[in-house]
């Protein structure tokens, strides 16, 4: 799996085979989320901060723009509903 990956991070750093494929494994995992999942888990991680829905919401609006796929623009209502169905 990945296999010109693990060789990369094999020359590029000290990493050898079996923990650079655990790195790749890991950030996969993390970017395996769908935007449903992601903006309900940031919704409880922000709220969880203290934040009120207006600055949340604004938030993972903003932090979306920078998910390694970059899902289609969402208006606030759009992720209002995905939180709130």
């Amino acid at each position: 799996m990945h296999e010109e990956l693990v060789d990369h991070l094999t020359r590029s750093t000290p990493l050898n085979r079996g923990e650079a494929l655990r790195v790749i494994q890991d950030v996969l995992a993390y970017f395996d989320e769908t935007t449903q999942e992601y903006v309900r888990r940031r919704h409880r991680e922000l709220q969880a901060d203290g934040l009120r829905n207006t600055a949340i919401f604004e938030q993972i609006e903003a932090d979306l723009k920078y998910r390694a796929v970059a899902p289609p623009e969402l208006t606030l209502r759009q992720l209002r509903r995905m939180v709130y169905g």
